[in-house]
């Protein structure tokens, strides 16, 4: 009687003879291309395999992670071995001190103009002395004063803004408080007598050493009331970065304009040992406007030094290095940057010689070991 085998054998067959017949004509085409010998790639998963058909499904997923992380690891050390391993040393000390530098001053900038704010808000203040108001209604912003000494008879301070105002030794007579909101106020050691706070956010901290006789607290404001209107400050740690950030647009298309033609080693190293001298010239800044145009600057030449190791990078690895030593790279620039922020941010309140000193050391040493990179303008990619 006939035997018929079924039919997924024959498949298997077929592709077996097609697989076998493709080999076949594979090496008669290399040997009439002169090749008479092929390297075959060892195969790193041959454990896996061994494993699938033995191992229980934790066992496989052990195996199988193990063994991924080993192939990741070879891959990670074969960029320290020759003939990269230099260039992985010198982008390891671009990547690091350029990431240092630049978000550790990304944190410090914001930080170093409060001061210079506060100064010049400070020069603004408006101070009123032993005088007498009666029979008054205020209902306009109050900002950036002091009074000191003063007597308010039967006043009314109807949906006022109080901003930056400051009462000393004051003495409030009949008054009506309504719809008041405030920022950074505060009553020294003042006397309120029968006066009344209807719809207001005085907190109990902002009345310092005070006295009240016979008066009255209604419907008291909880929560936060500030707004970015009220309070400068606010937002203004973001409008730094944003004109930072806008700083870098013509640092992109400078780049971009001079890469080829400069070359990416000039590029980098040139803008590395500017930025490192712009930082610099921020110990001399007296002004908040200063401040931020070095701030910009910074940043624009800062972002030419980051295209340029970007290329320079990439056209420094081979194919089968060139993701995992980028991507080391990156982890390493991340690292940098935590680091920094930590440094700086912890010098913000000392003093801000040292901040400056330390990021434009860091920055020209930095951009010195990039020039000793190899040029790569005109290297084929390997």
């Amino acid at each position: 009687m006939a035997t018929f085998l079924p039919g997924a054998v024959w498949i298997h067959i077929l592709m077996a003879v097609v697989s076998y017949m493709y080999e076949l004509i594979t090496k008669y085409r290399l040997l009439l291309a002169g090749v008479n010998k092929i390297k075959t790639p060892k195969q790193i998963d041959e454990l896996i395999e061994i494993e699938s058909d033995t191992g229980t499904w934790y066992r496989r997923c052990f195996v199988r992670i193990r063994t991924e992380l080993y192939g990741i690891w070879l891959t990670f050390m074969r960029c320290f071995n020759y003939p990269v391993r230099d260039n992985t040393i010198k982008l390891t000390i671009v990547w690091f001190t350029l990431s240092f530098g630049y978000y550790g001053l990304s944190v410090w900038f914001p930080d170093v103009i409060k001061p210079l704010q506060s100064d010049e808000y400070a020069l603004l203040t408006r101070n009123v002395e032993r005088d007498k108001y009666a029979n008054f209604t205020i209902n306009f912003t109050m900002e950036n004063q002091i009074h000191t000494g003063m007597e308010y008879d039967n006043g009314r301070f109807i949906g006022v803004k109080f901003k930056s105002v400051t009462f000393k030794d004051s003495v409030f007579k009949s008054c009506t408080f309504e719809d008041v909101t405030s920022v950074n106020t505060y009553f020294k050691n003042c006397t309120f007598i029968d006066t009344v706070f209807d719809n207001t956010d005085f907190e109990p901290y902002k009345f310092i050493d005070s006295e009240f006789k016979n008066c009255s607290f209604f419907h008291n404001k909880t929560g936060c009331q500030i707004t970015f209107d009220d309070d400068y400050s606010a937002y203004w740690i973001y409008f730094v970065n944003f004109l930072g950030t806008l700083a870098v647009l013509p640092g992109n298309i400078v780049s971009a304009l001079l890469m080829d033609r400069i070359g990416r080693l000039t590029m980098l190293g040139g803008s590395m040992v500017l930025s490192g001298i712009s930082c610099f010239f921020l110990w001399f800044g007296t002004s908040e406007s200063m401040m931020i145009g070095m701030l910009c600057l910074y940043n624009g030449l800062t972002i030419s030094a980051w295209n340029s190791l970007d290329v320079v990078t990439v056209e420094l690895y081979p194919t089968d290095r060139r993701a995992t030593g980028f991507g080391f790279l990156n982890a390493l620039c991340k690292a940098a940057a935590v680091l920094g922020n930590l440094i700086f941010g912890s010098l913000v309140s000392i003093t801000k010689s040292i901040p400056i000193l330390l990021a434009s050391t860091v920055l020209v040493c930095g951009g010195l070991v990039g020039l000793c990179l190899p040029d790569t303008r005109t290297q084929v990619l390997m």
